[in-house]
């Protein structure tokens, strides 16, 4: 019972440290500064469509993308984004460390 427990806590913290609460426009920031190529990139590594890395940033092509697991609340800014998974967030961010040096 203890070890199920530990894995169900493992579990929770894994999801919440993938997890990411930002404003829409401050997503939309992060896509607009990306050096041409980026979505590509993005794609590649995560083994995902490009439209799909295009709907994580507020795009809409679900004929050639997925869903992504983002949900948008009204709200300033654009309204609030819940990130359910950070991985084509953090690819872009690290993208744009590497093109700021």
């Amino acid at each position: 019972m203890a070890r199920k427990n530990i894995l169900f806590i493992i579990n929770i913290l894994i999801l919440f440290d993938m997890t990411k609460t930002i404003t829409f426009n401050e997503l939309r920031k992060v896509k607009d500064l990306l050096p041409s190529g980026s979505m590509t990139k993005i794609a590649d590594e995560l083994g995902l469509e490009k439209e799909t890395v295009r709907n994580y940033f507020g795009g809409h092509n679900f004929k050639d993308g997925k869903s992504c697991g983002m949900h948008i609340e009204p709200g300033p800014d654009g309204g609030l984004v819940m990130l359910d998974d950070t991985q084509i967030l953090d690819i872009a961010l690290r993208i744009l460390e590497e093109h700021k040096n």
